[in-house]
C-alpha cells in the first residue's frame, strides 16, 4: 500500500480538477457522482492503509513514499514531496477522508437548488486534498502547502456566497487572521532548519534531543512560534476571532471547517511535534493556559448566543480549547482522541443545524424556532445524540475524551488542579448551552412565523442518511478509547504509542498528587457528570419547563448577559486598537506620503522642467533670420568677454 499513498489525496484533487475545468458543463448528478466518489475512494484507500499499517509489528508501524525531491540544495538543504502513514496520520486520515465523504454526501440535499453547485463541489474537493496533504506530509514544509491550501478553501468557502457582504466580509478575515499565525509558523520553521539542518518529521524528532538543550530559549522560541500559527488555525486566543465569523458559508462547509479539517490542523501539528514541546516545558505551559483559557471563554459567549449555527461555533472554539489543554499537559494523546471524537458530534450537530435551517427555511434564529422535533423526528433524535456526546454523558463518545483530558489535566506532571477546575466548569457551561440550543430548537410552542411553519418538513435522505451514520459515531467512537481505570486496554492510547514519545516521557514524571489513585480519577470523573446533569436540569428548567426564568434572571443581569451575547466586545476592541489604526496609517502612507510627498516630489519635478521647456521652446522659431542674429549676438558677447577679461 505504501507505494499507492499518493492516491489518497491525489483522487480529491482530480476531483478538483475535473470539476473544475468543466465548470457550468456537467450536469449535477455527474458533478455530485465525481466529488463524492473522489473523496469516498479517498476514504476505502485510507481504510486499506490502516489496516496494511496495523499489520505490521507496532515498532514498524511507518510507511513512506518519496515521490520526488522537491527542494533539492546540495547538502545545505533538501525537501522531498514525499508522505508519511503512521499510526498518527492512519486516525486523521479516516477521520479528515471519513467525515468529509459524509459531509459531501450531505452536501448534495443541501447545495442542490444553488446556482454555483459545481463551484461548491469544487473547492470541497481543494479543500479535502489540502488537508489530506497536510497530515499525510513526511515534513514541516509540505505540510506549511496543505496548511495554506487550507487557509485558501477557508477563504473561498467562507465566502461562497460573496455577493453578500456579510460573507465576502467573512472570507477576509479568516484569510487575514491566519497570515497572522502562519508568519509565527514559519519563523518557527525557519529555527528548526537553522538548528537541525532538516524539516523532515523524523530526522527533526531523532535530532532534537542532541541540538537543543531542555528548556533552553531556542527550543521555547521555536516551540511557541509554531503554536503562534496552531492558534491562527485553530481558533484560540487572541486569534479565535475568524470561527464564528465562518459560518457565513453554506453549513456543510461550517461542518467541514469545524469538524474534521482546517480548525484540527492546529492540534495535529503540535502533537505531531510531541518530541520538541515536550523539550519545552514553559511552551507547554502556555499552550495548556490559552487552551484552558479559550475553552472557558468560548463557553461564556456561547450562552447567549441566539443564531443557532453561532453557538456551535462557539463550542467548537471551547472544545478546540479543551484539546490544547491535553496537549499543554502532555496529554497529547488524549487531544488526538478528543480531536476524532470530536470530529464525529461536532460535523453532526453543524449538519443537524442545517438540517434545521433547510427546515425553516433559512432562518438561523432559535428565538423563532421550538416544536421541530415532531416535524423533523431523524434531525431531532440524531443531533440529541451528538450533544449527549459533546455533554460527557457516560457511554457515549465526548465522555470518555473529555474525561480523559480533565483526569490528566489534574494528574500529569505538567497539569495543576487549576486547570481540571476550568475544564470541569466549562464542562458544566457546554452541557448547558447545548441544552439550551435543544430545547429552544426542538421543545415547547413554535415560534416561528405562519408562512414558514406550513413548510417545515424532514430533510431529504441525502442529508439525513449521513446524519445517521455521524449519530452512530456519536455513540460508540469513543469506545475505542476507554480509559484504564475501567479495567480494559485503552486501545487509542495503545495504538498512537509509537508516535507520542512525548506521552511516554510524561509517563515517567512523576505524578501530581492523587496521579495514580483509581479512586479519585472515579470520584473526579462522577464529579464531572454530576455537574453536567445538573447543567441539563437548568436548561430544562429555564428553556422548557419554565421559560420565564430565563427571561427574569436575563434582565437581572441584563449587563452581563449584553456582555456575552456582544462577544466581549472583542471584535469592536480589535477594530478600535487593531484595525482603524492600520487603516488610518495606510490611508496616511496613500495620500500623504504617496500622493503628495513622493507623486507630489516626481510630479511637481517634471513640471518644473515642463515650464522650463515650455519657455525654451519659444527661441525655436524655425527663422534663420532669428537664429543668425542670436548666433551674431553670441559672437559679439563672446569677442566682448574676451576684450574685457
Amino acid at each position: 500500500m505504501s507505494e499507492w499513498l499518493y492516491l489518497i489525496p491525489l483522487l480529491p484533487l482530480a476531483g478538483f480538477v475535473i470539476n473544475g475545468l468543466l465548470l457550468g458543463r456537467l450536469p449535477k448528478p455527474i458533478v455530485s457522482l465525481v466529488a463524492c466518489g473522489s473523496v469516498g475512494l479517498s476514504f476505502v484507500l485510507s481504510v486499506l492503509a490502516f489496516f496494511e499499517l496495523k499489520a505490521l509489528p507496532e515498532s514498524a508501524r511507518v510507511m513512506e513514499q518519496v515521490l520526488f525531491a522537491w527542494i533539492p540544495s546540495g547538502s545545505q538543504f533538501n525537501a522531498n514531496f514525499g508522505f508519511l502513514l503512521d499510526p498518527l496520520s492512519a486516525v486523521m486520515i479516516l477521520v479528515v477522508s471519513g467525515v468529509s465523504f459524509l459531509i459531501h454526501i450531505y452536501s448534495i440535499g443541501y447545495i442542490n437548488h444553488d446556482k454555483s453547485f459545481s463551484r461548491f463541489f469544487t473547492y470541497m474537493n481543494l479543500f479535502t486534498f489540502a488537508m489530506l496533504t497536510l497530515v499525510l506530509a513526511d515534513n514541516f514544509l509540505l505540510m506549511f502547502v496543505g496548511w495554506e491550501g487550507v487557509g485558501l478553501c477557508s477563504y473561498l468557502l467562507i465566502g461562497f456566497w460573496h455577493e453578500r457582504k456579510s460573507a465576502s466580509d467573512a472570507g477576509k478575515k479568516a484569510f487575514i487572521v491566519n497570515r497572522i499565525g502562519d508568519f509565527g509558523f514559519l519563523i518557527g520553521m525557519f529555527l528548526l532548519f537553522w538548528n537541525v539542518g532538516s524539516l523532515d518529521f523524523r530526522v527533526v524528532m531523532a535530532q532534537a534531543p542532541e541540538v537543543f538543550a531542555v528548556g533552553g530559549v531556542l527550543i521555547t522560541a521555536t516551540c511557541l512560534l509554531l503554536f503562534v500559527g496552531a492558534i491562527g488555525k485553530s481558533a484560540q486566543i487572541p486569534l479565535y476571532v475568524w470561527l464564528p465569523d465562518a459560518m457565513e458559508g453554506p453549513t456543510p462547509v461550517s461542518a467541514l471547517i469545524h469538524a474534521a479539517t482546517m480548525v484540527t490542523a492546529g492540534v495535529y501539528m503540535v502533537a505531531r511535534s510531541n518530541v520538541l514541546f515536550m523539550m519545552a516545558p514553559d511552551a507547554l505551559m502556555v499552550v495548556a493556559i490559552i487552551g484552558a483559557a479559550t475553552a472557558f471563554l468560548a463557553a461564556t459567549i456561547g450562552l447567549a448566543q441566539n443564531d443557532i449555527k453561532r453557538v456551535l461555533a462557539y463550542s467548537t472554539v471551547s472544545q478546540l480549547g479543551y484539546m490544547f489543554l491535553a496537549c499543554g499537559v502532555a496529554a497529547f494523546t488524549a487531544g488526538i482522541f478528543h480531536l476524532m471524537t470530536h470530529a464525529f458530534f461536532k460535523a453532526l450537530l453543524f449538519l443537524g443545524a442545517g438540517s434545521v435551517i433547510h427546515g425553516m427555511s433559512d432562518e438561523q434564529d432559535m428565538r423563532k424556532m421550538g416544536g421541530l422535533r415532531k416535524h423533523m423526528p431523524v434531525t431531532f433524535i440524531t443531533m440529541l445524540f451528538a450533544t449527549l456526546a459533546i455533554c460527557g454523558i457516560p457511554g457515549m463518545s465526548g465522555f470518555f475524551s473529555k474525561d480523559e483530558i480533565l483526569w490528566k489535566s489534574f494528574s500529569s506532571g505538567h497539569g495543576h488542579w487549576l486547570f481540571w477546575l476550568v475544564g470541569f466548569v466549562t464542562a458544566g457551561l457546554t452541557a448547558f448551552y447545548m441544552f439550551r440550543l435543544i430545547y429552544m430548537t426542538f421543545y415547547g410552542k413554535g415560534r416561528m412565523d405562519e408562512k414558514t411553519r406550513s413548510h417545515l418538513h424532514e430533510s431529504p435522505k441525502t442529508m439525513t442518511v449521513p446524519l445517521v451514520v455521524l449519530g452512530v459515531l456519536s455513540i460508540v467512537g469513543g469506545w475505542v478509547g476507554i480509559p484504564h481505570v475501567f479495567g480494559v486496554t485503552n486501545h487509542f492510547e495503545h495504538w498512537l504509542a509509537p508516535v507520542m514519545a512525548g506521552s511516554q516521557i510524561e509517563a515517567s514524571h512523576a505524578l501530581a498528587a492523587g496521579g495514580g489513585d483509581t479512586g479519585m480519577e472515579l470520584g473526579l470523573m462522577a464529579a464531572s457528570v454530576i455537574l453536567v446533569l445538573i447543567a441539563i436540569l437548568v436548561a430544562f428548567m429555564f428553556y422548557n419547563k419554565k421559560p420565564h426564568l430565563a427571561t427574569s434572571l436575563r434582565d437581572k443581569l441584563s449587563g452581563v448577559h449584553h456582555l456575552l451575547l456582544n462577544k466581549y466586545f472583542v471584535d469592536e476592541i480589535y477594530s478600535a486598537l487593531i484595525v482603524r489604526p492600520v487603516i488610518y496609517i495606510s490611508l496616511f502612507c496613500w495620500k500623504i506620503v504617496d500622493v503628495i510627498l513622493i507623486d507630489g516630489s516626481i510630479n511637481g519635478v517634471a513640471t518644473v522642467y515642463a515650464d522650463i521647456s515650455q519657455t525654451a521652446r519659444a527661441s525655436q522659431t524655425g527663422r534663420i533670420r532669428t537664429y543668425a542674429t542670436l548666433f551674431l549676438a553670441g559672437v559679439v558677447a563672446i569677442v566682448a568677454w574676451f576684450i574685457w577679461i
